[in-house]
């Protein structure tokens, strides 16, 4: 297997660094989770849907994903799954959004901590989003050379885009956590949480509309 300075290695850092930033299900459902539980919820949400990561490149390199794309049906199985899975989150944030007092993110900031939830919730926002198996099975073929271990270089690549997406999540969720002292007033958290799900909603349909091809 070629060395981490190997020109494909940097092309896909790249690549994936710009697709990192871009906003997306998995960052808007970081937010929506400190504002909810606080700093620590947001860091498992990050971990949860950057382990998603490897989850794709190990199907990728076993070839597994091809089944996303050669079948229309399991593509509209998983993309469904995936889709109804953020319509239920972002109908979460819609309701704690319509429900006045201490029942909103306040409420929610001061209650028991739900790490595993929070870990499980951005791991299944990344494994049941079909457009990221298709990036993996897409890009990561055009970053292998001849006599690499395929198995090993996408983990390889996964491990560089999991740190590009932790790095930059991590951020995005301590910067929203320092603000939170601002977000706690009430009528902003409702704001907030209002337009999280819509957001959250929208990626929805994005993804329900996805085709294959």
């Amino acid at each position: 297997m070629t060395g981490v300075l190997d020109p494909q290695v940097v092309a896909f850092a790249v690549i994936a660094a710009v697709l990192t930033i871009t906003p997306g299900a998995d960052t808007i459902l970081v937010i929506r989770n400190v504002m909810a539980r606080g700093r620590g919820a947001g860091l498992l949400t990050t971990v949860g849907a950057c382990c998603g990561l490897f989850i794709h490149a190990a199907l990728s390199a076993l070839g597994l994903s091809l089944i996303l794309v050669q079948s229309a049906t399991a593509f509209d199985i998983v993309k469904m799954i995936g889709a109804g899975y953020l319509v239920w989150l972002g109908g979460q944030s819609i309701r704690r959004a319509c429900r006045p007092g201490p029942h909103g993110i306040l409420g929610a900031a001061q209650a028991p901590p739900t790490n595993r939830r929070s870990f499980v919730e951005g791991l299944l926002s990344n494994v049941l989003n079909p457009k990221v198996a298709l990036f993996y099975l897409a890009f990561l073929p055009q970053f292998m050379s001849p006599g690499d271990w395929v198995l090993g270089k996408s983990m390889l690549l996964a491990g560089i885009h999991w740190i590009e997406g932790a790095v930059w999540m991590s951020i995005v969720t301590l910067f929203v956590a320092r603000l939170r002292s601002w977000i706690s007033r009430s009528r902003v958290t409702r704001t907030i949480e209002a337009v999280t799900g819509v957001l959250l909603l929208g990626f929805a349909a994005r993804l329900a509309m996805e085709r294959t091809h």
